[in-house]
């Protein structure tokens, strides 16, 4: 009796601090009347938080309860794969799923069910909401509009076969972001593999590979495999005009009341000169580096004096500097009037061949405090082998000797070497494939 009562608190503390999480998503940074601005439009859309875990639904339109059939309660703090089913496609979901991990816009159509289990064709509208302040995303709207006239083809028996089960709701493949990750129960996070706020579904039933290229180049190419044709269905310019105009008058919206609590949001990323040390980082690549346990941060060798673009809290702790004294900075801040040239040119010089480098060199705290720091410097390469970042790995050394191992029986240069070789697992999972520059 004892432990079922202590579950049920457990139960009931969960879901208050899921549903406080929920709230807050939106009262943070437009004010707590946000919602009832949205309530006036008569459009079906729904609200995402990607830096929430499964990347939920923190608000939804009365048009698009209306559409789907269920209530509010059934739909906040859910990922929006519940609209998916066995018939659909595909390949719409994984152009969805990219489209979020490069956060930028989509116009898709799609076959989507509702709550009874009726199929009705949707021409889905994405778009980010970017903040101001941190140069990242905070939102996904996702405006759906219903069409009515489609020609459907017919599809291939390995169409049906990556189509996840008979039921939306019991998948047997592997599932991905928002609008394509098929449902899982609290039971099944054993099975979640994490990449940054790109997460993807591992089942016993259906292995892939996860060595270099990941569980998304599986996806995509298998599920392509022996696919003739889709269902397709047409969508008419007045419907993606009405789609148009409705994400502008929502982001209008969501921007006018933004302003009211100072955290500006805009519907495209800012490149203005304040806020570009930020650009390069996604949402996605932030979360998947904030792992990291180790001193680093990462400089963009494309932008005006190679900017720092992200920095990690134990550098912080390190340095005694806040995240904003440090981004957008060089990292030359750190050095000081008794830090050795030759380090310093040893480290240019380094970047110029695109090599790695090591130096223990003497830099600066914010409060002048001098330390020794074990310096790991190393390109950063995306997907395509192009240098994307720099990463710089910190270790404080002012008190070791220099063969002497840590407390872990690592030595600096091992840590250091684990550190570079997972933020170069990160960039080039999330990062993708960039073009030349």
């Amino acid at each position: 009796m004892g432990c079922e009562l202590l579950v049920k608190v457990s139960r009931m503390s969960t879901e208050s601090s899921s549903s406080q999480l929920l709230e807050e998503s939106l009262n943070k940074p437009y004010s707590n009347i946000i919602r009832e601005a949205l309530d006036q439009y008569e459009y079906n859309f729904v609200i995402t938080d990607p830096c929430l875990l499964d990347h939920p639904i923190v608000y939804a339109s009365e048009g698009f309860l209306k559409m789907t059939g269920y209530c509010r309660g059934e739909v906040l703090g859910r990922n929006s794969r519940f609209l998916q089913g066995p018939e659909t496609d595909r390949r719409t979901v994984l152009e969805i799923r990219e489209a979020i991990r490069q956060e930028k816009s989509c116009q898709v159509s799609i076959l989507n069910y509702r709550k009874d289990g009726t199929t009705f064709w949707n021409f889905f509208h994405l778009a980010p909401v970017f903040s101001k302040e941190e140069g990242r995303v905070i939102h996904f709207l996702g405006l759906q509009t219903p069409i009515s006239q489609c020609s459907q083809l017919s599809r291939s028996a390995v169409t049906n076969m990556f189509a996840c089960s008979t039921h939306r709701n019991h998948p047997t493949c592997v599932g991905k972001d928002l609008f394509s990750q098929h449902a899982s129960s609290a039971n099944s996070s054993n099975n979640l593999i994490y990449f940054g706020s790109c997460r993807r579904e591992f089942f016993r039933d259906c292995p892939v590979d996860v060595g270099q290229g990941g569980i998304y180049n599986s996806f995509a190419e298998d599920g392509n495999k022996g696919i003739e044709e889709k269902h397709t269905c047409d969508v008419k310019e007045s419907d993606k005009q009405k789609a148009l105009t409705g994400v502008t008058r929502i982001l209008s919206e969501m921007a006018h009341f933004s302003k009211v609590t100072g955290k500006t949001v805009l519907n495209r990323r800012c490149v203005s000169a304040d806020v570009a040390r930020l650009t390069p980082i996604s949402s996605s690549l932030s979360i998947a580096l904030s792992r990291i346990q180790q001193s680093f941060v990462l400089a963009e060798p494309h932008l005006h004096d190679m900017p720092i673009v992200y920095v990690s809290n134990l550098f912080l702790q390190l340095t005694g500097y806040s995240r904003d004294e440090v981004l957008g900075k060089n990292c030359r801040f750190l050095q000081g009037q008794d830090t050795n040239q030759e380090d310093i040119t040893k480290i240019r010089q380094s970047i110029e061949v695109e090599q790695s480098c090591m130096v223990r060199i003497l830099n600066y705290r914010k409060d002048g405090s001098p330390f020794w720091n074990h310096l790991h410097t190393a390109p950063v390469r995306n997907a395509s082998g192009k240098v994307a970042f720099y990463v710089g790995v910190q270790l404080d050394v002012t008190d070791i000797e220099e063969d002497k191992q840590t407390d872990n029986g690592m030595t600096s240069n091992m840590k250091q070497l684990g550190a570079v070789g997972a933020v170069r697992v990160a960039v080039r999972s999330l990062l993708g494939v960039e073009p030349s520059r």
